[in-house]
């Protein structure tokens, strides 16, 4: 794995009290790591017949924080209510999305929750789900087409809310940098970004807009393209970034660029990217994630009544 990605993962076990730092010797595990941080896993362990069953859960990658808390707070819940949690990893692949989907039911698990796909907007696997009313919760994207239980954050409230902060603060040229926008997550973050102009009447200019491939997002070659970009485009000083990744990517041009951060240039995205003066909407995921469990629970005890819910999201302004 990428340096950043193991960083992060250090950085967040870390945090939850699993590794401990000492400076100059090292990172350790932390002593009694399960009695203490996990006593659900523990007396599950010990007590086989508290073990209810399997749930299934589909990711697509581990390479944010993001993504790794998701699992991290989907195994707590799911262990405290007496379910293991069966992990898979989709890749960003809408194939094997379909293939985890039918070996988690081969493996009798009594319920699904699935973080889709980032191109996806449909998926015949999960309708078949659905139509079935087989237990099924998508979380942090929802898939319109498709009627069932879905958790996510409220997307469009948490950017109109940083552009709006941008706006108040006087930054008229506001960039947006973004993958392509092909799901629910980018759809509605870009519908922020614009309801925070058309709430004070000012025109949307997408000659502002960074449109960055997929694949350069994933692979991290998007550097140039976005320098380009910026160079070409002087008068912007601030941008609203979709994801941590692209916000890590966007403050390294900037330094190259010497462009101090915030006092040259704002940069405000989703989710902590971990650079100094960078500001983000923060999610809830724990949250996210304790509603998933309760609507995959509430499905497996017999109850079907799909309903998207958006958690709220909050500023965090570094100074």
């Amino acid at each position: 794995v990428s340096q950043i990605t193991s960083k992060n993962a250090l950085i967040g076990l870390a945090d939850e009290g699993i590794l401990v730092r000492h400076q100059g010797k090292g990172t350790f595990v932390s002593q009694d790591v399960f009695s203490s941080r996990f006593p659900s896993l523990h007396a599950a362990a010990l007590d086989s017949k508290q073990n209810k069953g399997l749930i299934g859960l589909i990711i697509p990658t581990l390479r944010t924080k993001v993504e790794q808390r998701i699992v991290q707070h989907i195994e707590r819940f799911a262990a405290q209510n007496g379910y293991q949690v069966i992990l898979r990893i989709s890749r960003e692949s809408q194939v094997n999305e379909s293939e985890a989907i039918e070996s988690m039911i081969a493996c009798g698990a009594k319920g699904i929750i699935i973080f889709p796909t980032e191109e996806e907007t449909y998926n015949e696997d999960i309708l078949r789900l659905s139509l079935n009313k087989f237990p099924l919760v998508l979380i942090d994207r929802y898939l319109k087409e498709i009627r069932t239980y879905s958790v996510s954050s409220d997307n469009i409230a948490g950017t109109f809310e940083a552009v709006s902060y941008m706006l108040e603060h006087g930054h008229e040229h506001i960039a947006l940098i973004s993958p392509e926008i092909t799901n629910t997550v980018t759809e509605d973050r870009a519908s922020g970004f614009e309801k925070a102009f058309y709430s004070k009447n000012l025109p949307i200019n997408k000659h502002l807009w960074c449109i960055v491939n997929m694949a350069e997002v994933h692979d991290r070659n998007c550097s140039n393209l976005i320098r380009d970009f910026l160079e070409a485009r002087p008068e912007i000083t601030a941008a609203f970034v979709m994801n941590a990744e692209l916000s890590q990517t966007a403050y390294q041009v900037l330094k190259q660029m010497n462009k101090s951060v915030p006092e040259d240039f704002l940069l405000f995205g989703f989710d902590d990217p971990d650079c100094p003066g960078v500001r983000f909407v923060e999610q809830d995921e724990e949250a996210m994630c304790e509603q998933s469990v309760a609507f995959l629970l509430e499905q497996m005890e017999g109850t079907f009544k799909p309903q998207r819910v958006s958690v709220p999201v909050k500023l965090n302004i570094k100074i």
